[in-house]
């Protein structure tokens, strides 16, 4: 039985993400994190979007990116990860099973703080994991990439850049910013204000995504 369609809107920023399967290594070498890169630029001529940062993992990657239509977000990713997969079992034959752990993650995000604050979050990954000294020393993020890969693939940010953005990212988020990003991603739920959001999970047909977890408070009797 054929999958449906995910629920996507033109216009709207979308946070990506995908891992692989079981912890999978989706990058092994600088080369594979750079064919991903150009891959990336190549699914731009697939589908209408514009994507404003992105941080490529080991075992998995972020994305924050807009498509112009309703269908351009499916078909970019949809065309961004069979490539992909077509890819890494032609380079590495030996490596049996599924690439990824399922279809991509995408949760709206609100232009403007929250928007600032994912970008900067996703950049900082590789920072917080202990990989480089400085965010903007990793190469396949939309931080450190090199100029050309860079102006071929990001988009202009719907907002104004913080001043100093590279002192921004590598400053320690507050405990309470980086927890509703953190549950934003766990839950899967819209990023925004609670009007956005709440217009935004009833357009999409994700409300169930906005209630509390667990279940509700029973009222005492009398």
């Amino acid at each position: 039985m054929p999958r449906t369609a995910r629920a996507a809107m033109g216009g709207v920023i979308y946070h990506v993400c995908n891992r692989g399967r079981n912890g999978k290594t989706l990058f092994r070498s600088s080369d594979d994190f750079q064919a991903f890169v150009e891959l990336l630029i190549e699914g731009t001529a697939q589908a209408s979007v514009e994507v404003f940062g992105f941080c490529l993992m080991p075992n998995y990657w972020h994305m924050i990116l807009r498509p112009r239509g309703k269908r351009d977000l499916s078909k970019y990713m949809s065309w961004v990860a069979n490539t992909h997969v077509k890819r890494h079992r032609a380079r590495y034959p030996r490596s049996l099973g599924k690439v990824y752990q399922g279809r991509y993650e995408s949760l709206p995000v609100q232009k403007g703080e929250d928007f600032v604050q994912l970008v900067g979050y996703i950049e900082a990954i590789p920072l917080r994991a202990r990989f480089v000294q400085r965010a903007e020393d990793w190469a396949f993020s939309s931080l450190g990439c090199e100029k050309k890969p860079a102006r071929q693939l990001l988009s202009a940010w719907p907002v104004d850049r913080p001043e100093r953005w590279k002192k921004c990212v590598n400053k320690p988020l507050d405990n309470s910013v980086r927890g509703r990003l953190e549950v934003s991603l766990k839950r899967a739920r819209p990023l925004g204000d609670d009007q956005w959001s709440a217009k935004i999970a009833k357009k999409t047909n994700t409300e169930h995504k906005l209630r509390p977890i667990g279940r509700p408070v029973k009222k005492r009797a009398g």
